[in-house]
């Protein structure tokens, strides 16, 4: 019997074997999509900052706009002072309205 128990003692150690095969085969692949993953999240990120250059220099660009706006300074008085505003508040809002007063506390009212 002990040549049977032999047998059977390595149809064991064969199973465990081909466990821990399975097992590292499973683990290499774990390692190969986290290695896929990496690449992916390193694209992702390369496409955040780049979107983030291009929102950026967008809102540069609409700042420089803005200054350009010749605006009132007594304009800008009546609206801080009427509206119980800060002053670069309405500045900032009479410049998106091109220099329009009316138009500027019309928006403001709302």
């Amino acid at each position: 019997m002990e040549a049977g128990d032999d047998g059977i003692e390595r149809l064991v150690d064969s199973k465990d074997m081909q466990q821990q095969s399975k097992a590292f085969d499973k683990l290499t692949d774990r390692v190969e999509d986290r290695q896929l993953d990496s690449t992916r999240v390193q694209e992702a990120m390369a496409s955040i900052a780049a979107s983030a250059e291009a929102d950026w220099n967008a809102m540069m660009l609409r700042e420089k706009e803005l200054a350009a706006v010749k605006i009132n300074a007594a304009d800008v008085d009546i609206i801080a002072n009427e509206l119980e505003l800060d002053k670069k508040v309405a500045e900032r809002t009479l410049r998106e309205h091109k220099g329009d007063a009316v138009a500027a506390i019309r928006y403001l009212l709302r």
